[in-house]
């Protein structure tokens, strides 16, 4: 860990345009070996990430109906803003070639921590450093839904920055992946929830990322697509990727990843190794 501290020391100095404030590790457990191969891609100093939302007063705040019109005179009964403290404190840094693997139970705050990590949302305090521009794949990522596939396939192509040679020469590829076959010529809006998924993995996985960042993108597929998912991940590992993965299927983490983060009420309750963490994770 030491040593671990000392590089990424190293490594924010040198970074022009990034503050010089010590970056906490988390300190359960020591990374993994393969976790340390690859140069720092992704730092989360102390991050806390909270958000508002409106939350309609419960059958007890409102009383009977008796009492509508004092409720009214007395500006009560109206959606109360709520905050959600949905991140607390989470540090930790990952590497080039790590496959990380996010879990825990629902609101436990994994998919804010990607979306954070994505920079779609601002730290409420703490900071993310990225080395290159992260990538968000979840099931609801947008594609235009009046649009065909053919279209949003090289549309999508040229937003991660293909040229239209590239473009032409990963179409066929992404459609055989995708497995929609002739529904490329159909809008997405008859596409099953599936097929869209399995069309917004194929599009996002047809270039290598730096940081690629899939939230339950696996989820909707049959087995033999989160077969060829799993592999086209460690394909990306292999290239020098990092990729972070939130899944309900404990045994995608325990295939794909080297590493996997507990997330427990937005706290990071166990960093390690998938055997160590998810056998742990298993036993609550």
């Amino acid at each position: 860990m030491a040593e671990l501290t000392e590089e990424l020391s190293r490594v924010k100095a040198e970074e022009p345009g990034v503050p010089s404030r010590d970056v906490r590790v988390h300190p359960n457990p020591e990374p993994s070996p393969a976790s340390r191969t690859g140069t720092p891609t992704v730092i989360v100093d102390d991050l806390h990430i909270i958000y508002r939302v409106y939350g309609a007063a419960t059958e007890a705040e409102k009383g009977n109906a008796a009492n509508a019109l004092l409720r009214l005179l007395k500006r009560q009964g109206r959606p109360q803003m709520k905050e959600v403290h949905a991140v607390r404190g989470v540090s930790f840094v990952a590497h080039h070639g790590d496959a990380i693997g996010i879990i825990g139970r629902n609101g436990s705050g994994k998919s804010t921590l990607l979306r954070a990590i994505a920079g779609l949302l601002p730290p409420h305090s703490g900071a993310v450093y990225t080395d290159g521009q992260p990538s968000l794949l979840g099931v609801n990522a947008a594609l235009m839904r009046e649009l065909t596939g053919e279209r949003n396939i090289v549309l999508g192509c040229y937003a991660m920055g293909m040229n239209p040679t590239q473009v032409r020469e990963k179409f066929d590829d992404i459609v055989d992946f995708s497995g929609i076959g002739e529904f490329v010529q159909f809008p997405m809006s008859t596409y099953s929830s599936g097929m869209g998924a399995r069309l917004r993995f194929a599009i996002a996985s047809a270039k290598a990322h730096d940081v690629l960042l899939i939230d339950e993108a696996l989820a909707t597929g049959d087995r033999e697509f989160k077969r060829k998912s799993q592999q086209r991940i460690k394909q990306m590992r292999d290239e020098a990727g990092t990729v972070f993965l939130v899944a309900h299927n404990l045994d995608v983490i325990e295939e794909t990843c080297n590493r996997v983060i507990w997330l427990h009420k937005g706290k990071i309750k166990m960093d390690g190794d998938p055997e160590t963490v998810l056998a742990a994770y298993n036993k609550v």
